[in-house]
């Protein structure tokens, strides 16, 4: 079994926020001293993170399943909850993310590049943030948001200057054994090369990268051999080398139909149009070898090629080989544009942009969507009479009840807030009642107006002398 994996299915989940906290200060003398809820804290994030330790995507094959920690709920006496710990998953370098649709979502190209594949969910507030002078102790609190959670697919493409290419047992690996200190496996029989190995090679001032590409047969391009499995390794590459075996022994095989088979495949895959080629004809150290060198140079030179004879026993044509490659690299650098600092591009909203979308589905269906209505659905305790009557509150404030009057809903009418999966639905009626109004204004706490019951005393104590004085006065009236 190989340990080389580039291509994954992972399942991420980030953290799910904490709930706030409803709590009321309370001390000796003063039972009632205002709310103090703490916020929850916000849920860790998923993020993936270039590492050039990294080489394959092996540990995301055997444990696809990843999740970050989630915050902590708030506390009373304004205590806030700890956020979680953002996960951080090392990929290798040239890592692309995808989502289920094949739809790129990131390049990873570069040490230390970063993409959140999961965000955390955001804490909930506690009743002190809810507190308002029309809300003066709130007897509830906001959930927090649940985390991200989604599949991506993590492809990775070498990132080499130089990619070879040729029919299995074409001595690929053998070069890149020779011209760098990497040590793939070598052997006579085909397909002994099951994973892209990469060499680096020193040529003068310039250090570059090779990648020895395996599999590639007639049909590689439809998933034919290993081809379809290794040819996005290709396109990160600059320059590409035609490795030409010129001592197969196989019927119906020489350098040429090597070469347009090679090319045909090439070209279905696409994208590699534009990249410089060069030809190595191959085991030239064999007499029968360099004969068939000498009889298809002219035909590789007359399509405008530059051919190289070389043999990974005698070394033969490596030196040279390895300075023109050095020359291409160099003029491929050249030619790429300067990379200049990401631009952060604002794009406020307009001023009329409510943040929601009101749709009709069916007859007497409803149907509310956007980030603000939804987000504050998934916040709200509908266990809490109080917690709902404040959702309706921000839903009445937002427009959402003038939007539906706009779109022909009428009481009694069903409408859902959110998704098939995890919509809200309920009965619109224009005037939202939640339970709350028994409380008079939502969110009020009468108990905070309520007359103290030592105040109470007093006040009965005054009325029972004033009550008193009048009878006196009543009964020793010198008018009767």
């Amino acid at each position: 079994m190989t340990t080389f994996v580039d291509r994954v299915e992972l399942h991420v989940v980030a953290g799910n926020g904490g709930h706030g906290c409803a709590s009321v200060h309370r001390e000796k003398f003063k039972p009632l001293g205002g709310p103090d809820g703490g916020d929850g804290g916000r849920g860790g994030d998923v993020v993936l993170v270039v590492d050039p330790d990294v080489t394959t995507l092996i540990e995301y094959h055997h444990r696809p399943h990843r999740k970050a920690t989630n915050g902590k709920p708030g506390g009373g006496g304004h205590r806030t909850g700890a956020h979680g710990q953002d996960l951080v998953l090392p990929v290798p370098d040239g890592t692309v993310v995808l989502d289920g649709n094949g739809e790129v979502l990131a390049d990873l190209v570069g040490r230390g590049t970063t993409f959140v594949a999961g965000q955390g969910g955001r804490g909930g507030l506690g009743n002190a943030a809810l507190a308002s002078p029309r809300r003066k102790a709130p007897g509830f609190a906001l959930l927090g948001e649940p985390g991200e959670e989604r599949d991506i697919v993590l492809e990775l493409k070498t990132v080499a200057d130089v990619a070879l290419v040729g029919f299995p047992s074409a001595g690929k690996s053998s070069l890149i054994s020779v011209l760098s200190a990497a040590k793939p496996k070598i052997a006579d029989y085909p397909f002994t090369t099951l994973v892209p190995n990469l060499g680096v090679v020193t040529a003068g001032s310039t250090v570059y990268t090779v990648a020895d590409v395996p599999g590639l047969i007639a049909g590689a391009s439809e998933g034919r051999g290993l081809g379809l499995e290794f040819l996005r390794h290709v396109e990160r590459c600059s320059v590409l080398v035609h490795v030409l075996d010129c001592a197969t022994l196989e019927p119906g095989r020489d350098p040429l139909t090597d070469l347009d088979v090679i090319e045909a495949e090439l070209a279905r895959y696409g994208g590699l149009d534009d990249r410089p080629r060069l030809v190595v004809l191959n085991k030239t150290d064999i007499p029968e070898g360099q004969d068939l060198a000498d009889i298809v140079r002219p035909d590789l030179e007359a399509r405008g090629l530059e051919v190289f004879d070389a043999s990974a026993v005698s070394r033969k044509g490596l030196r040279d080989l390895s300075y023109a490659l050095a020359a291409q690299v160099a003029k491929a650098r050249e030619a790429k544009p300067v990379e200049e600092a990401t631009r952060i591009v604002i794009r406020p909203r307009a001023i009329d942009d409510s943040g929601f979308t009101v749709t009709e589905e069916g007859e007497g269906f409803f149907r509310v969507r956007g980030e603000k209505p939804e987000r504050w659905v998934r916040q709200t305790d509908f266990t809490n009479d109080e917690a709902v009557g404040y959702l309706a509150d921000r839903l009445a404030r937002l427009g959402v009840e003038d939007e539906l009057r706009r779109a022909g809903a009428r009481e009694g009418d069903g409408v859902g807030i959110g998704g098939d999966d995890d919509a809200v639905v309920f009965d619109f009626e224009p005037s939202v009642s939640g339970g709350a109004e028994m409380l008079g204004r939502r969110g009020e706490d009468h108990r905070l107006n309520a007359v103290r019951p030592a105040e109470e005393r007093r006040r009965e104590r005054e009325a029972r002398r004033g009550d008193q004085a009048q009878r006196e006065f009543e009964e020793f009236s010198p008018f009767d």
